[in-house]
């Protein structure tokens, strides 16, 4: 087969190059491209069904739609629509696939996808870029977007949100958006070379403190700049001294980032004068910058006066008690901060007192994160009493604050009442087994949750089932994470059971228990559940009967799109089952099977599979002892694939002959070689 070369490889890494670069113009180019594209596939009756920006390449700074393995041609005779839901990158899925058991995908669910990719234009990078996997599933099903861009235009901005309308029916058709693109935007935007980008990525010491008069020119007579990025300059506190008066008399930028400067006490006050003074930042970044109390304080001070700032990360800058404190008094008058990150201060139970009573009054703040403040019990238990009152704050973040069992309690009891919080992490907290028991019950009572994190709390045989049953009556958990919790085999036949009834659940993290041959019985509900999408069983001992029986599961189950089996000994026999149902399998996107003694002969059996599974995008093989055999029998599968994927095939001993034959492949296939480790 002969393929067009693609000199600029895809939409994301062409954006990833040359963001900075581009016009308005040439994003607007790209968007219309694209849009004709998508027009022309679904006026001849194909849907693409796995649109996303590395599945648009860019030749010549021309985008081509490519990568039809998962396309359906429509007939007269079948369906406008696909029964498989699940496969493709999560950012870019039809919501409707989250919420409704084996949605069957259409023409309007390629343009949510688009819908999804012109943000990504407008913005540079992937949508929910720092946002883990179970994360990214709660939001989508729950219709959060990302924002817009500050200088995006406001039709470009009407148009994209068109598209990715959670309502499929409000989406326009794709013939229409090319002509929406050039009439809508293109006649109200002068296009010139006078049109100025209005983001600047100065990070990673690109400005430093030789080119600050050159940025303080820039700042004091722009009218364009909206974002900019100084992360890791080492400015210190004379640098952003420096940059105080021009920050002051700035009327346009939004979004600052500061973070790791080594700004210290006097940057930090230095940059309160900015808040006290600038009318327009929104959102300010500050993490890593040694400010302490005195700096804490200071900008703390600031916020008593300003009425625009809606996000800011403080994190890892020793505030201690003190600072948090102040912080939480001017957070009880803010009524602007939406988002504040304090992780990593040192706050203690008196910086964690003072921030509950702060969540009493404020009527604001939507995301806290506190974790490892070394709160205690006394801190999480007046948390717990603040979320009582507070009826605002959807996300609180408290990993690794030991609040202990009579916090978890407390924290549970609340969860009963409380309405508004959908996303709790408790993470490390030592909350036992009793812990474990109370927040079973108010999984049984609470309406909003979708989110919950107990990794490594010593839940235990009582707390494991506890949570176990509770699933089996919670109707709005979506993410569930109870992994390194010494659970065993009876807590994995309890949490089996469970996923027979759950039909909410989409995220299950397991890994580092001590499941062993719990896992056929996980298997076996495999194949009914119908919502579980992202599945993490890492290290639980399964061995090769445990791989035979997951494969026997992915024969019959339709969601699961990512699995996480690596540390389990699985051998070459897991590993032959496995390659045996991916054959069929159409479903899974993503398999992590590194560490399991696969040899040879389980690397032979994978090979032949990837040959023929045209969905799998991502295959971690990595320290398996596949040899010389292996090596050579997957550098074969891949001169004959034709899908796009990420593979990791490093530390298996393939020796010289090994090595060679897949560096030869890659040398052919020269679009391979950012995605397969092989040394």
């Amino acid at each position: 087969m002969v393929l067009q070369y693609a000199d600029d490889g895809t939409l994301r890494e062409y954006l990833k190059a040359n963001f900075t670069r581009l016009q308005w113009t040439d994003k607007l180019r790209i968007a219309k491209e694209i849009a004709l594209g998508l027009s022309f596939l679904h006026d001849n009756n194909i849907i693409h069904r796995d649109l996303h920006s590395k599945n648009i390449l860019i030749h010549q700074k021309k985008p081509k739609i490519a990568d039809f393995g998962l396309s359906k041609l429509i007939n007269e005779n079948s369906s406008m629509t696909s029964s498989s839901n699940y496969y493709g990158m999560l950012a870019y899925i039809e919501p409707q696939c989250f919420i409704i058991p084996k949605y069957r995908r259409d023409m309007k669910s390629d343009v949510y996808s688009f819908g999804v990719i012109l943000w990504e234009i407008s913005s540079g990078r992937p949508p929910f870029q720092f946002t883990d996997r179970f994360i990214t599933i709660s939001s989508i099903s729950q219709g959060k977007k990302e924002i817009p861009i500050e200088g995006t235009p406001s039709q470009y901005i009407e148009l994209y949100k068109k598209c990715w309308d959670n309502n499929p029916t409000n989406r326009p058709e794709a013939n229409l958006i090319p002509d929406i693109l050039k009439q809508q935007i293109l006649e109200k935007i002068q296009i010139d070379d006078q049109i100025i980008d209005s983001t600047w990525d100065l990070s990673n010491n690109k400005c430093g403190l030789k080119n600050l008069n050159e940025l303080i020119v820039v700042l004091c007579n722009t009218n364009t700049l909206k974002y900019l990025n100084l992360e890791c300059n080492s400015l210190g506190d004379k640098g952003v001294k420096a940059l105080v008066d021009a920050l002051c008399e700035n009327t346009t930028l939004t979004s600052l980032n500061f973070a790791n400067n080594n700004l210290e006490s006097e940057g930090g006050k230095a940059l309160a004068t900015v808040l006290g003074k600038n009318s327009t930042l929104k959102d300010l970044n500050l993490e890593s910058n040694e400010f302490g109390s005195k700096g804490g304080v200071a900008l703390a001070d600031a916020l008593y006066k300003n009425t625009m700032l809606n996000s800011l990360n403080l994190s890892k800058n020793n505030l201690g008690t003190r600072g948090g404190k102040a912080l939480s008094d001017a957070l009880c008058k803010n009524s602007m901060l939406t988002i504040l990150d304090l992780s990593s201060n040192k706050l203690g139970p008196e910086g964690g007192k003072a921030l509950a009573n702060m969540l009493c009054k404020n009527t604001t703040l939507t995301f806290l994160n506190l974790q490892y403040n070394n709160l205690g019990l006394e801190g999480g238990k007046q948390l717990a009493d603040s979320l009582r009152e507070n009826n605002t704050l959807t996300s609180l973040n408290l990993i690794g604050n030991n609040i202990g069992v009579e916090g978890g309690k407390a924290l549970a009891d609340v969860l009963c009442i409380n309405t508004t919080l959908t996303c709790l992490d408790l993470k490390w907290n030592n909350l036992g087994s009793e812990g474990g028991k109370a927040l079973a019950i108010a999984l049984c009572k609470n309406t909003t949750l979708t989110s919950l994190n107990l990794q490594e709390n010593n839940l235990g045989l009582e707390g494991g089932k506890a949570l176990a049953n509770a699933l089996c009556k919670n109707t709005k958990l979506n993410v569930l994470d109870l992994s390194l919790n010494n659970l065993g085999l009876e807590e994995a036949k309890a949490l089996a059971d469970a996923l027979y009834k759950n039909n909410t659940l989409t995220s299950l993290d397991l890994g580092h228990n001590n499941i062993r041959s719990g896992g056929k019985a996980i298997s076996d509900a495999l194949c009914k559940n119908n919502t579980l999408t992202d599945l993490n069983l890492q290290k639980n001992f399964l061995g090769p009967e445990g791989g035979k029986a997951l494969a026997d599961a992915l024969y019959k189950n339709s969601t699961l799109t990512s699995l996480i089996l690596n540390n389990n000994n699985l051998g070459s026999e897991g590993g032959k089952a496995l390659a045996n149902a991916l054959y069929k399998n159409t479903i899974l996107t993503s398999l992590n099977l590194s560490n399991n003694n696969l040899g040879p002969e389980g690397g032979k059996a994978l090979a032949d599979m990837l040959c023929k599974n045209t969905t799998l995008t991502s295959l971690n093989l990595q320290y398996n002892k596949l040899g010389l055999e292996g090596g050579k029998a997957l550098a074969n599968a891949l001169y004959k694939n034709t899908t796009r994927r990420s593979l990791d095939l490093s530390l298996n001993n393939f020796g010289l002959e090994g090595t060679r034959a897949l560096e030869n492949v890659l040398n052919k296939k020269s679009t391979l070689k950012n995605s397969i480790k092989y040394i």
